[in-house]
C-alpha cells in the first residue's frame, strides 16, 4: 500500500458527518436550528458531527481552509438550509461552489426551516445542485415551518416528537447511503 494512501475505514465505524449550517444572516434562527440537530446526531451512535457554519467561511471571518478538510474528511452531510426567496442563501452557494471533488458518491440530507414552506423549495433547488455534483440526496427530510414558533426562548423544541422521529429515519437512511458509498470508494474510487 502507498504510504499517501489512508488506510481502509472498517464498513462498521462511525461515518463522519459535516453538517453544514447555512445562513451568516445577522440574527438567523440557524443555530437553534443546529443545536436540535447536532443533539440528535450525538445520540446517533453510527453518527460521528462535526460543524461548518458559513459565517466563519464567508469574509472577513474566512476560515475556508478549514472548511474544505472538513468537507474532503466527510463521509456524508446534511445541510441545514433556511428558505430566502424561494431558494437557499448566497453563501451557501458559495461554499458549494468552492468545492467539487469534496462532494462526490458521498450522501447529503437536508434540514430545513423557514415560513410557511419551512424551507422545502430550497431544499428542493439544493437537490439539483448536488446531483450535478455526482453527491446523493437522501430522500427523507427534517423541515420546519414556521420554524420560529416551535421553539421556546431557550431553544427547545417545544413538541418533539414528530422532528425527532423525522431526523432518525433521516439519519438511519444517511448511514446506510454514507457506509454502501464509502465501502464503494474504498472498492473503486469515483472516477465522476
Amino acid at each position: 500500500m502507498d504510504l499517501n494512501t489512508p488506510a481502509p475505514t472498517p464498513s462498521d465505524a462511525p461515518l463522519k458527518v459535516a453538517v453544514i449550517l447555512g445562513s451568516n444572516r445577522e440574527g438567523r434562527f440557524g443555530p437553534v436550528v443546529a443545536a436540535w440537530f447536532l443533539g440528535r446526531a450525538a445520540g446517533h451512535p453510527d453518527i460521528e458531527a462535526e460543524l461548518i457554519d458559513v459565517a466563519e467561511t464567508e469574509p472577513p471571518a474566512t476560515d475556508a481552509a478549514a472548511a474544505t478538510a472538513k468537507l474532503a474528511r466527510a463521509d456524508a452531510f446534511v445541510v441545514l438550509t433556511p428558505e430566502y426567496n424561494h431558494s437557499y442563501p448566497a453563501p451557501l452557494k458559495n461554499l458549494i461552489d468552492r468545492h467539487f471533488a469534496e462532494w462526490q458518491a458521498k450522501p447529503v440530507a437536508f434540514v430545513s426551516y423557514g415560513g410557511i414552506s419551512g424551507g422545502l423549495r430550497a431544499v428542493e433547488h439544493l437537490r439539483q445542485v448536488f446531483a450535478e455534483l455526482h453527491a446523493v440526496s437522501v430522500r427523507d427530510t427534517v423541515s420546519f415551518h414556521q420554524a420560529g414558533a416551535l421553539f421556546d426562548d431557550r431553544g427547545v423544541l417545544r413538541d418533539p416528537a414528530q422532528a425527532d422521529g423525522a431526523a432518525k429515519r433521516m439519519l438511519d437512511q444517511l448511514v446506510w447511503w454514507g457506509r454502501a458509498l464509502r465501502e464503494a470508494r474504498t472498492r473503486h474510487p469515483y472516477g465522476g
